[in-house]
């Protein structure tokens, strides 16, 4: 429906925003040859674009320095831990309390195993990996209009869908309805098939059954010794089921982006960023934030001041210059570039998102509800709730996502209320779906990326028409700055498409170098 109503580029961007995006075209680390003897470059913005920028460069040889805004590495590949403080657009703060070991990762949050850049970046720092539970098929699907409001367990959506298309597939099939499609023999096959998949029985029914029980779970599970025996669970009917709606959520485990196996950094998704920063030390100048960027024929000189101390205004000069401030903030400065790349920057919106850590007294969701890990999805404006894909069945406080906005109505909503009432609404939806949220919570912390200073927005919401008219004037080498991070790669809103667009940037860059 949306590539139908807004077109290609409006659904691409749906499908990344829910993790739909295609396959990485990673080739292997940069081989860059050497630099020319005392050559230098400025990266300005220390995420994983530029700090891959400024270890790669520096391994040909040139001369780096990393001008960073923050007071740590990373940008949006970031990790709100107990003890953090996390202060927004407008001066409000927030400090995080959650309990030692537990966290919330307000940006990336799981990388698929066929983002390969991302991939090769954690086996090269030795970044220790953990699976991230992407499906779990006890969690909930959900929708306010539906089952009283009551949520109800993916493997019954799913599997009840799954039957009930087959049979009515496999009827279909036994008419003649496809004899024009499949041969005789591939009829038979066709047939064993969806009974197999469906759980159909004899009569290619879908029906109560002990079978199609194994597939959606039992009203009584089976025991052991003198226990009562297994009973069937009734499938919903078919009708009652498509006006559900539920079966939107279903089909997710069948993407590319949601198949396993998916990971996660064991302790936060800033271990990687955190290794990085180590590796590239004293090259990195934190608290520096950049005005203005001018260059001439032969360098390019950054006008930046001391973030704490306004007014500090400092320069540093260099041959070349890699870029890697997303555009809504490069919107807002100097940028000594060509009309055409300031078009870009000046015309490029950014996608809405937020996210709810919420903190509870103890894992309510595997001691009650037996869900480990996964996700439950609701028409609620909370969107999803992700249960932690880590620490099962420790005892004591954990840590949930308890909203992930994208791009909607609600997320607009909640970028506009205080981190308080954010929490507050996160809490009263998410009790339509967990009744224990309000007598479980402990703390929370509420990012809306809008809000974020140092970015104000998530991603780079390209359209198809923006794209074909700036993209490739802002990807160019211009004069002596080129532009890198996920805004310049088909893979926006991923760490897999900051990477690339490094990777990619920097090369085109040294081999400009070496023929000036």
């Amino acid at each position: 429906m949306i590539g139908q109503t807004a077109g290609g580029a409006a659904l691409y961007q749906a499908m990344s925003s829910l993790g739909h995006a295609a396959e990485s075209g990673y080739q292997g680390p940069a081989r860059l040859s050497r630099a020319r003897p005392g050559a230098s470059v400025v990266v300005l913005g220390a995420g994983l674009a530029g700090m891959l920028a400024a270890v790669e460069l520096r391994n040909a040889g040139y001369q780096v320095s990393v001008l960073e805004y923050q007071g740590r590495a990373g940008g949006r590949c970031w990790t709100l831990r107990g003890g953090d403080r996390y202060t927004e657009l407008d001066g409000t703060t927030q400090d995080v309390g959650f309990a030692k070991g537990n966290y919330l990762n307000p940006g990336p949050w799981r990388v698929p195993h066929h983002h390969h850049a991302m991939m090769d970046l954690y086996r090269r720092y030795g970044v220790q990996l953990e699976p991230f539970n992407q499906v779990n098929h006890s969690a909930y699907v959900h929708h306010s209009q539906a089952f009283g409001g009551k949520p109800q367990r993916f493997h019954h959506i799913s599997s009840d869908m799954r039957g009930h298309v087959t049979e009515l597939l496999s009827k279909a099939t036994r008419q003649g309805a496809l004899d024009e499609a499949v041969t005789t023999e591939d009829r038979e096959k066709l047939l064993a098939g969806l009974q197999s998949w469906g759980a159909l029985d004899k009569d290619y029914r879908y029906i109560a059954s002990l079978h199609s029980s194994e597939f959606r779970g039992f009203a009584r599970a089976p025991g052991a010794g003198l226990m009562p025996q297994a009973l069937a669970s009734t499938p919903i009917d078919l009708h009652t089921l498509l006006q559900s709606n539920l079966w939107k959520h279903i089909g997710m485990e069948n993407m590319q982006e949601f198949q396993t196996t998916i990971f996660q950094p064991v302790g936060g998704m800033d271990m990687l960023a955190q290794a990085m920063a180590r590796d590239l030390g004293p090259l990195i100048q934190y608290h520096a934030k950049v005005s203005k960027v001018e260059q001439s024929e032969n360098t390019v000189t950054v006008h930046y001041s001391d973030a704490r101390r306004p007014g500090s205004l400092r320069k540093l000069s260099a041959d070349w210059c890699v870029c890697t401030i997303p555009a809504s903030i490069l919107s807002q400065m100097e940028l000594q570039v060509g009309s055409a790349m300031r078009a870009g920057i000046d015309s490029l919106p950014y996608a809405s998102s937020n996210k709810i850590g919420l903190e509870f007294k103890r894992r309510f969701w595997e001691e009650d509800e037996r869900i480990y890990g996964g996700i439950s999805y609701t028409d609620l404006p909370i969107r999803q709730i992700s249960y932690p894909s880590t620490g099962y069945m420790r005892p004591g406080p954990a840590v949930l996502l308890g909203a992930y906005t994208m791009e909607d109505n609600g997320s607009y909503r909640f970028a506009s209320l205080t981190p308080r009432e954010r929490i507050r609404m996160a809490l009263e939806y998410g009790s339509q779906i967990h009744p224990q949220y309000l007598k479980e919570f402990k703390t929370g912390v509420a990012v809306a990326w809008h809000r974020v200073p140092w970015i104000q927005g998530c991603f780079g919401a390209w359209s198809d028409a923006l794209r074909a008219q700036h993209y490739e004037a802002m990807a160019q080498v211009d004069g002596r700055i080129v532009l890198a991070g996920e805004h310049l790669s088909y893979l926006p809103a991923w760490q897999e498409g900051a990477v690339l667009s490094s990777l990619d940037a920097i090369q085109r860059l040294h081999a400009k170098a070496l023929s000036a």
